[in-house]
């Protein structure tokens, strides 16, 4: 009993230290992309509608990139888990090939497809030369960073969360300085903000290259790897995690769509919540980041108690601090909303957001970490059918029936109950596929 307690402290230690600096990290960068949204809200409505119009292709952008770091994590550490450092290292060299030339073939893609890209989001005419000139240095940055995170999912697949944390950070500050003197100082506008992201991020690109390099955790010594059936590996975690990244943008513009009947206010009240709703969840955007590495790598040591006890571990956590979270947003409601926004009809409609939608957010927690458990456990397709279950089974249903029994007070009622339905939900799909996972161990074992 007593080795048991030590091995699920010792899991529970290395768990936290590969977690915090990814905390940080997130935190770093969102705090960021708020400051970089404020500088390019001051340079007026065309370049704000630039920035709007460039979104759903940014998401699509991010959507690739997480995709292929989810397979990367998750195949990497599995295969340093089995003992297979050399495969490890050349899965690495594999990923950068492929991120870096799929990133910049598809940023290629978009440049000579956005005028068809822009007739079909509806964009005005004013719009179009000012993506003429923004794409170019925006489409730079989006490569960059994808080259950037392919790097960071490398350290992480090797255990190392420290150096991205650091980095995350570093490159946040270097972006807060550079904003304003590209934007305003140089009066480069809103193409400034996108040069400031590309130095930013060609600095972390100099800086963590070198230090993966020195630790060969990557090598394009290809001669003994069978590329093909490593591509496919990566394309069978890749493809549904992809697919997985993209359907929060669909449910989101349908979400906004529903409680546009209901006003500006309740648009502008729910841009709002959703926001904090982001900031109070970072703790579970930092385990989804840090816990693949370690399933993957327990998984490779056929580990399979170890996982059970790092979840369990994982999930407690998140029910308490987001439970924490809720009640601290309850009694501060009133307050907070008023401090978010100076509008009195917005800042109702947000009190019932943040007094009632918190509650949830530990379910909505569990049905994140276990969509990133089961891309460690190579399970895709589950951690596919839990997203989609989440926002077209629940989710968005739940919003609709509650609108259309008690209003715009119902939807809030209906996220709740939503967010609470998606975490049971996920965590009986969770125990159903590593059931599966174990009798495959087991029959191997047994061979």
């Amino acid at each position: 009993m007593s080795s048991q307690t030590s091995s699920s402290a010792s899991l529970g230690k290395q768990l936290f230290s590969m977690t915090w600096p990814m905390m940080f990290g997130i935190l770093s960068l969102m705090s960021f992309q708020l400051v970089d949204s404020a500088f390019i809200g001051q340079l007026g409505i065309l370049p704000l509608a630039a920035q709007g119009f460039t979104l759903p292709i940014q998401m699509i952008v991010i959507g690739l990139q997480v995709g292929l770091g989810i397979a990367t994590t998750a195949i990497i550490s599995r295969a340093l888990g089995a003992g297979n450092t050399r495969y490890a290292k050349q899965l690495g060299g594999l990923v950068m090939t492929m991120g870096s030339v799929g990133i910049a073939f598809f940023c290629v893609l978009i440049w000579f497809l956005r005028h068809p890209i822009l007739a079909l989001l509806s964009a005005p005419d004013s719009v179009f030369p000012v993506i003429d000139s923004y794409w170019p240095h925006w489409l730079l940055s989006a490569w960059v960073g994808a080259l950037i995170y392919f790097y960071y999912s490398i350290c992480r697949s090797n255990g190392n969360t420290l150096l991205p944390g650091i980095m995350m950070i570093v490159t946040s500050v270097l972006n807060l300085i550079l904003d304003p003197i590209f934007i305003f100082t140089l009066d480069l506008g809103l193409n400034g903000a996108a040069m400031a992201t590309t130095v930013a991020f060609s600095i972390g690109v100099l800086i963590v290259a070198p230090l993966v390099a020195r630790k060969h955790w990557m090598t394009f010594d290809w001669k003994d790897l069978n590329v093909t059936k490593s591509l496919a590996s990566i394309g069978h975690i890749m493809g549904p995690a992809m697919v997985s990244q993209l359907l929060p943008p669909v449910s989101s513009m349908l979400a906004t769509k529903l409680i546009a009947g209901f006003g500006t206010a309740a648009v502008a009240s729910w841009a709002l919540g959703s926001r904090f709703e982001f900031f109070s969840i970072v703790a579970v955007l930092a385990l989804t980041m840090s816990m693949p590495p370690m399933i993957g790598r327990l998984l490779g040591e056929k580990k399979i108690d170890d996982i059970r006890v790092v979840v369990s571990i994982s999930c407690r956590f998140i029910l308490i601090f987001q439970l924490v979270v809720a009640l601290a947003t309850f009694f501060a409601s009133g307050a907070l909303s008023r401090l978010l926004t100076s509008e009195e009809a917005v800042s109702e409609i947000l009190n019932w957001h943040l007094t009632l939608v918190p509650i949830s957010l530990g379910a909505l927690g569990i049905c994140m970490l276990m969509v990133s458990v089961s891309n460690a456990l190579g399970k895709s397709y589950t951690a596919l059918t839990i997203s989609a279950l989440r926002l077209f089974a629940f989710f968005l249903p739940c919003l609709w029936i509650g609108s259309e029994i008690a209003g715009l007070k119902g939807i809030f009622v209906g996220v709740l109950i939503g967010n609470l339905l998606a975490g049971l939900c996920a965590w009986k799909m969770y125990l159903r596929a590593l059931a599966k996972v174990e009798l495959s161990v087991q029959s191997s074992t047994n061979l």
